[in-house]
């Protein structure tokens, strides 16, 4: 029998990917009637379902049920973050193997996934969901300074603000109470502030089992918590990498994890490793790429594979196994400006991509574009990416060759007062 599968959201390039991987496999894509221009190749799919922005769960469900009756699907894949609570509710609804709807719901309200761990022993950290500022000073006269506070879902750093002071409280409430990246935001979060160097896990689980492929070592804009900068594998002794390694299994099993991947921060306190968040998907900033120059495993492929019914653990762990014999470590930097304006031009860009140990330069940006201090992920103007024998030797040549990039802004003068 032919496989026939269902990509809940525009799928990037994943369609396509599952298409190539066996022949006569065929996929209908469904998501949000705004995104449908994202699609790639739209016509190498059997269909696309556009649903309106405002539709409720049950009307992502009917639609998909209603090609079901007459093209039954025979798999189902998310491979986003924005779409995963239908695609959790439609695999329900149609017999499935999907994420079930109570881990999308756990990965994606914060505050529910700190009360699951606390409730489970794995996390001890303390948070609360403030519905007014009245209550995040509460939280703070409980817990001290500094906190953290941040939407309760949301992702690429945004709205996120580090307090140190009691007039600093409304101003974070008010951030963190903002909708950012098309993901609408249920609430305000606050969290007691861990600290400690950061890292991400991406990691591969089937059937139940977890498999660490890489730990990621993470640099952030101090005031803003924006990622600048990756870079793979962390510089960890073997102690500490397997505190981390134990601690991300014992929150994906709290979690109810079973399979695919998950891209999991962490901060390495002096108690020991403490959770800041994790998701059933993929690392952004390209993670995945990174830990693919260093360990070989293509983890959006597995994540092809796997939703085809493939076992692939197997397949990761012997390349592993094959990739710790050689050493080397990937890096990404990203650009970042305090200035405000108009992008005219950026300058320097085929220099930097001639730099020693440099792979890759790519802006993020185009001209015309407004642009600012960074205050999300999509703030950054360019990465670079580098590949070198040892980390600090990664992220050099990646800073490097960031640094060398100039960006011509266009600034329309202040307006003048009137006295």
């Amino acid at each position: 029998m032919s496989e026939h599968v269902l990509v809940v959201g525009t799928g990037r390039d994943f369609p396509a990917r599952i298409r190539g991987l066996r022949s006569g496999t065929r996929t209908t894509v469904i998501c949000d009637v705004a995104y449908v221009g994202r699609v790639a190749d739209p016509g190498g799919n059997h269909r696309v379902i556009g649903v309106r922005g405002d539709a409720p769960m049950q009307e992502w469900v009917d639609l998909a049920a209603a090609v079901h009756r007459s093209d039954p699907f025979t798999r189902i894949g998310s491979f986003g973050e924005r779409d995963q609570h239908p695609y959790a509710a439609i695999g329900q609804a149609l017999g499935l193997t999907a994420h079930s709807r109570d881990t999308v719901a756990l990965a994606h309200d914060k505050e529910a996934m700190r009360r699951r761990l606390r409730e489970r022993g794995v996390d001890a950290t303390a948070s609360a969901r403030v519905e007014d500022v009245g209550a995040l000073r509460s939280f703070v006269r409980d817990h001290g300074l500094p906190c953290i506070v941040k939407p309760v879902s949301s992702s690429g750093s945004a709205g996120v603000t580090k307090v140190c002071s009691e007039g600093e409280l409304d101003a974070a409430f008010a951030s963190a109470g903002g909708s950012y990246l098309g993901i609408d935001n249920p609430g305000v979060l606050v969290e007691e502030f861990l600290e400690g160097p950061q890292f991400s896990v991406e990691a591969f689980s089937e059937a139940g089992e977890h498999q660490v492929v890489g730990i990621t070592g993470k640099y952030s804009d101090p005031r803003t918590y924006v990622e600048l900068g990756h870079v793979t594998p962390a510089e960890l002794p073997a102690g500490q990498r397997e505190e981390i390694e134990d601690h991300l299994v014992r929150v994906l099993d709290a979690l109810g994890v079973e399979f695919g991947p998950t891209h999991t921060e962490i901060v390495l306190t002096e108690q020991g490793p403490r959770l800041i968040e994790t998701h059933v998907r993929m690392g952004g900033d390209r993670i995945p790429e990174l830990t693919r120059d260093v360990t070989g495993v293509d983890i959006d492929d597995c994540a092809a594979r796997q939703t085809l019914g493939e076992k692939v653990l197997p397949d990761i762990r012997t390349q592993l196994t094959a990739s710790a014999r050689t050493e080397k470590a990937s890096a990404i930097w990203f650009s970042a400006i305090d200035a405000s304006g108009i992008l005219e031009a950026i300058h320097g860009l085929e220099a930097a991509r001639q730099l020693p140990a440099v792979t890759e330069v790519v802006p993020l940006t185009s001209e015309g574009a407004q642009v600012g201090a960074p205050t999300t992920s999509e703030s950054r103007l360019a990465y670079a990416r580098a590949l070198s024998d040892t980390p600090q030797a990664a992220v050099a040549a990646a800073r490097q060759a960031t640094e060398s990039l100039e960006f011509q802004l266009r600034v329309r003068p202040r307006e003048p007062r009137t006295i």
